[in-house]
């Protein structure tokens, strides 16, 4: 006898009738109603190169899905696009919008009682969205990324969108003109794709693959790569397989896969963003903060090399590593070196064997073995400290410094701060402070490239610290901490940092303290500044949304109390 389907709850039997009645009509006929019914959840959209090819992948993933006996059941979600957004008030929706596409996901299968899901996805949020919906649904669940934008060239030189946001620091800093900016922002993004370098597309869709929810080889494709469309099509095929074989989703979200995900972003360096995004997707699985937090990634950013040369602070880029060997050579790098922990993946393989699959390019160098590496420690650490009783992050990406101490520059608003630097009133050996942009302050927890960007543009990034509760771009390379907790908004000590006082961030001792008496400023009361929205999505957020230093879900009992 065939195990009960969901789907069968919404379909079989005389009072389904009225259901079976609306599906004729959208062309759902008895063999289509016959088979298990897979929901495409789409994150296509024309406004951005990360997404706009992906409804006609979906063409083939529809085909794969009917081809291996199921059938396809379309949806599509938002999208928020950070290169985009980034530096205006659009940005604060981008973390909320992680959340809206899982509720939207988790709505449209739980509300149509679905099988089985294939996630198409592109720019940042879309891929943990994915991640947390296919957590909190547990079904057979494939996440296929739509690939990496391929190189812009200007001259001789290769660049991406993270030259655009320092070329406008450049051009702020009277380093290159307006016209030499244009010049660089025509040539940055060649055509469909998610940003080039290891940001936080490409570092969650290696995360995603490592991790077991992704099939790694079809991830690494470019999204204009011959093979993409054929890796669509596989993917359908993949996730019928998986319902056939009752793989489910959180039986790929496990400590040990977390943690094997969490290693393969450090040894690219890659984006701070996998930290709040790993952790939320163990929230929503269920996985206990004892088995997986956040002190796990600074333990394994001490243990783990930095073996990928890529961007934002090496040569490479992702289509660069996807030519060189891929993610399976990256896990097989470190599989030999006894850094990884062998755990199931979404196609029926272990990790390892994935890894024994792979193909190294001849003479390539993008990755490296773990005794030569780029570089001897990983791409973040996590500290406490008088500013962070609940933790931070910090960015290690691009430099080699792990200690700064210097006057704070106390900025209540991303703005505030970006339009200090293009004055020139930041100086070197500053301590730059932006608070009030966290989870709940921002709200939505804004990245800081326009900031960090411009202090590169203007030749500062190698003498200036900045702190914020606020979060970064994987784009983003420089000494930065961020997620801050508390955070500002919600009495945080950072909120009590006045101008002038001497922040010292100590990376070994995994401090981030301020020389002044926050007690005594803390006793004299906090006052929470008016929110900044009252009504509507924002509002709502920031109403429910928990620490950064445990992934800012909203969900119960994550969230917020009181």
């Amino acid at each position: 006898m065939t195990a009960k389907r969901p789907s069968h709850t919404l379909i079989q039997g005389p009072a389904r009738a009225p259901a079976r009645a609306m599906l004729r009509a959208a062309g759902y006929d008895d063999e289509r109603l016959s088979r298990p019914l897979v929901a495409i959840v789409n994150t296509w959209t024309s406004v951005t190169p990360c997404n706009m090819h992906l409804a006609g992948l979906a063409d083939h993933a529809r085909a794969g899905i009917e081809a291996a006996g199921a059938t396809a059941v379309d949806f599509n979600t938002i999208v928020v696009t950070d290169g985009i957004a980034m530096g205006t008030d659009g940005m604060r929706a981008s973390l909320m919008s992680r959340d809206c596409v899982a509720d939207s996901a988790e709505l449209a299968v739980r509300g149509h009682c679905l099988d089985a899901v294939l996630f198409l996805v592109g720019c940042d949020k879309t891929l943990p969205g994915a991640a947390i919906a296919a957590a909190r649904l547990d079904l057979p669940s494939v996440i296929l990324y739509g690939g990496s934008i391929m190189q812009g060239v200007l001259g001789e030189r290769k660049i991406t969108i993270q030259d655009v946001f320092e070329a406008v620091g450049a051009c702020a800093a009277g380093r290159i003109t307006e016209a030499e900016l244009v010049e660089v922002e025509k040539a940055a993004c060649p055509g469909a794709g998610a940003c080039g370098g290891q940001f936080t597309a490409n570092t969650m869709s290696l995360a995603l693959g490592v991790m077991g929810l992704s099939p790694m080889a079809l991830n690494d494709l470019p999204a204009i790569h011959p093979d993409k469309p054929k890796a669509a099509e596989a993917a359908g095929r993949l996730v019928v397989e998986a319902l056939n074989a009752g793989r489910n989703a959180r039986s790929l979200i496990t400590p040990a896969s977390l943690k094997n995900a969490a290693t393969a972003v450090t040894a690219t360096a890659g984006s701070t963003n996998a930290v709040l995004h790993l952790l939320a997707i163990a929230r929503e699985a269920g996985v206990p903060q004892d088995a997986f937090n956040i002190n796990d990634f600074d333990a394994i950013s001490r243990a783990t090399p930095v073996i990928a040369d890529l961007k934002p602070g090496g040569r490479y880029m992702a289509p660069d590593m996807s030519a060189a060997g891929g993610t399976r050579l990256l896990v097989k790098r470190l599989k030999e070196s006894g850094l990884l922990n062998n755990a199931p993946v979404i196609t029926g393989q272990t990790l390892f064997e994935e890894a024994d699959s792979a193909e190294e390019k001849a003479g390539q160098d993008v990755i490296r073995t773990a005794d030569k590496p780029v570089k001897a420690r990983g791409g973040f650490g996590v500290l406490y400290g008088d500013l962070a009783p609940e933790g931070c992050v910090v960015k290690l990406a691009g430099h080699d410094r792990l200690v700064a101490s210097g006057p704070a520059r106390v900025f209540d608003s991303e703005e505030a701060c970006f339009k200090a630097i293009n004055q020139g009133r930041i100086q070197k050996g500053d301590v730059v402070v932006i608070r009030y942009e966290g989870p709940a302050g921002g709200p939505g927890m804004r990245e800081m490239l326009a900031v960090t960007a411009a202090l590169q543009g203007a030749g500062l990034g190698d003498d200036v610290a900045l702190i914020t509760d606020g979060r970064f771009s994987g784009a983003t390379y420089g000494f930065m901490v961020g997620h801050i907790a508390p955070e500002a908004a919600r009495g945080g000590p950072i909120a009590f940092v006045q101008e002038g006082d001497v922040i010292t961030i100590d990376v070994d001792a995994r401090r981030l303290d301020v020389d002044a008496d926050l007690e005594a400023r803390m006793a004299r009361g906090f006052i929470a500044p008016a929110p900044r929205y009252e009504s509507g999505a924002y509002a709502k957020y920031a109403a429910l949304v928990g620490s950064a230093s445990d992934g800012a879900v909203t969900g119960f009992p994550f969230a917020a109390k009181g």
